[in-house]
């Protein structure tokens, strides 16, 4: 059984099409987009996973609905939260999803066991 959003999720799959090397992977309750093996964006029940640049935190003031991740009490550097009541518009959408691709070629890879 599906417990993330599918309708969010189908909209971020659709931004990520041109994209050669894209995965996706069921993890933490959700689906995660993997972008050349790295954790890019993650859809849930009602919000999306944005892997970014933790330096960019303070710019993103300005925008609304979204909260750095806290996973078993410990502060998620470079993962945020952004709730799906923000992402009605394709621009807000868009927007959250080309910070993610723009962190991507940086971001480092997790170890494969």
């Amino acid at each position: 059984m599906r417990i993330y959003n599918e309708t969010l999720t189908l909209r971020v799959a659709e931004r990520l099409m041109h994209i050669e090397d894209v995965t996706e992977k069921e993890m933490f309750g959700g689906l995660i987009f993997m972008v050349n093996g790295k954790m890019c964006i993650g859809v849930s029940k009602n919000s999306i996973m944005v892997r970014i640049d933790p330096a960019t935190l303070e710019k993103l003031s300005h925008k609304d609905g979204w909260e750095q991740m806290v996973m078993g009490g410990i502060l998620m550097k470079g993962y945020i939260s952004v709730s799906e009541d923000v992402l009605s518009r394709n621009d807000e959408l868009d927007f959250w999803v080309t910070l993610a691709l723009a962190f991507n070629p940086f971001a480092k890879a997790s170890k494969k066991k």
